[in-house]
C-alpha cells in the first residue's frame, strides 16, 4: 500500500474492540490448582517463599478443595508431606498415605472435581531424591546413583495406590526412564486401563524450583537431580523426551517449568497432538510475588501477561497457584 496501514490500530482504541479481536483467552476451566497436603487437622501454615501459598491439612484441603470448584477450577493436583520418610518412599504407595487420605476426603466432600496426583518419590524419601539412591565409594569419595528399574516398581505401586484412592489422573514427574510405559501396565493389570498419563515429559533440572522444595520439604539431603531431570540448554532432547513418552502411552504431555521454557511448550505444541500442559512453577510465582511487594511491577497485570504468554505458545492446560485468584478475575 502507498499510505499508512491503520487497520491494526483501529482495533485497539477500546477494551471492548480489543477484547473482540483477542486470540489467546484464558479460562478457570484450563487451570490446575496445586495443593500441599501435611498431617494435621486446621493446618493452614504460610510458605514463606511463596506468599499466599500454604501448607494444608486435609480438612482445610478440602475446603480449598470446595472453594476452587464453586469458581470453576475443576481440577486439583495433590502434593503430599508425610508424617515419617524412609529409603523406600513407603508414603508414597501406602494405601494410608496423605495424598490418598487427602484424595479420598476431596471426592467424597466435592465429588466433581478432577484428582491429578503427583507421581514422584522426592517428598516420600529420606534423602529427598526421585528414585532408590545406591552409594559407593570411590577413591575416598562417597558417590551416589539413582537406580532406574527398582525406582520404577516403586513409581507403579504409587501410581495404583492412587488410582485406588479416586485419583483421576496419574502425573508422573520423577523423570525416571521408561516410568510411563511401567506405570501404564502397572494401573491395567491393576483394572485402571481407563485412568489416563499426564507425563511431565520434559522437566528441566532448573534454578526455578526453589521454593517448592521448602513448601513440600523436597530438597535433595546430597547432590542434586541433574543426573535425571534435564539440561536447560537442550531443545531437541526435550523433543526426544516427550516422543518417548508418548510411544509409551501417555495421553497428555507436559513441559516444567513454563515461562522459561515457551519455546519448547510451542515446538510440543506443532509437533504432538496431545493435549498439552504446562506448569507455572514455584520460583515463576514467588518473583511476580516479590517484585509486586517492590512496587517494581503491577501484579495482576503481570500475572495475566504470563499466564497468557503460556496459553499463546500452545498449552491448554496451566497448572499455577493463581488459579484460584484468577478464576475470580475472569469471572
Amino acid at each position: 500500500m502507498g499510505f499508512p496501514d491503520t487497520r491494526l490500530r483501529r482495533l485497539r482504541q477500546n477494551e471492548a474492540l480489543r477484547s473482540l479481536v483477542r486470540e489467546t483467552r484464558l479460562s478457570p476451566e484450563s487451570f490446575v490448582y496445586p495443593l500441599f497436603v501435611c498431617p494435621g487437622e486446621g493446618v493452614r501454615k504460610p510458605i514463606g517463599s511463596m506468599p499466599g501459598v500454604f501448607n494444608l491439612s486435609i480438612d482445610e484441603a478440602v475446603k480449598e478443595a470446595r472453594e476452587a470448584f464453586s469458581l470453576g477450577v475443576k481440577a486439583l493436583i495433590l502434593f503430599g508431606l508425610p508424617e515419617t520418610k524412609d529409603e523406600n518412599a513407603t508414603g508414597a504407595w501406602a494405601d494410608h498415605g496423605i495424598v490418598q487420605r487427602a484424595a479420598r476426603a476431596i471426592k467424597r466432600e466435592v465429588p466433581g472435581m478432577l484428582l491429578l496426583g503427583d507421581v514422584c518419590l522426592c517428598e516420600y524419601m529420606s534423602h529427598g531424591h526421585c528414585g532408590i539412591v545406591k552409594s559407593k565409594e570411590v577413591v575416598g569419595v562417597r558417590e551416589y546413583e539413582i537406580l532406574n528399574d527398582p525406582s520404577l516398581e516403586i513409581l507403579a505401586r504409587t501410581a495404583v495406590s492412587q488410582a485406588k484412592a479416586g485419583i483421576d489422573i496419574i502425573a508422573p514427574s520423577d523423570m525416571m526412564d521408561g516410568r510411563v510405559a511401567a506405570i501404564r501396565k502397572a494401573l491395567d493389570a491393576a483394572g485402571f486401563a481407563n485412568t489416563p498419563i499426564l507425563a511431565y515429559a520434559a522437566k528441566f533440572a532448573s534454578g526455578y524450583y526453589g521454593p517448592f522444595r521448602e513448601a513440600a520439604d523436597s530438597a535433595p539431603q546430597f547432590g542434586d537431580r541433574r543426573s535425571y531431570q534435564m539440561d536447560p540448554a537442550n531443545f531437541r532432547e526435550a523433543m526426544r523426551e516427550i516422543a518417548l513418552d508418548v510411544e509409551e502411552g501417555a495421553d497428555m504431555i507436559m513441559v516444567k517449568p513454563a515461562l522459561p521454557y515457551l519455546d519448547v511448550i510451542a515446538a510440543a505444541r506443532d509437533s504432538f497432538d496431545l493435549p498439552l500442559a504446562a506448569y507455572q512453577v514455584s520460583g515463576e510465582y514467588a518473583m511476580i510475588e516479590a517484585a509486586a511487594r517492590n512496587g517494581w511491577i503491577e501484579r495482576e497485570r503481570v500475572i495475566l501477561e504470563s499466564l497468557t504468554s503460556i496459553r499463546r505458545a500452545g498449552a491448554s492446560i496451566i497448572l499455577t497457584y493463581y488459579a484460584k485468584e484468577m478464576a475470580k478475575k475472569l469471572a
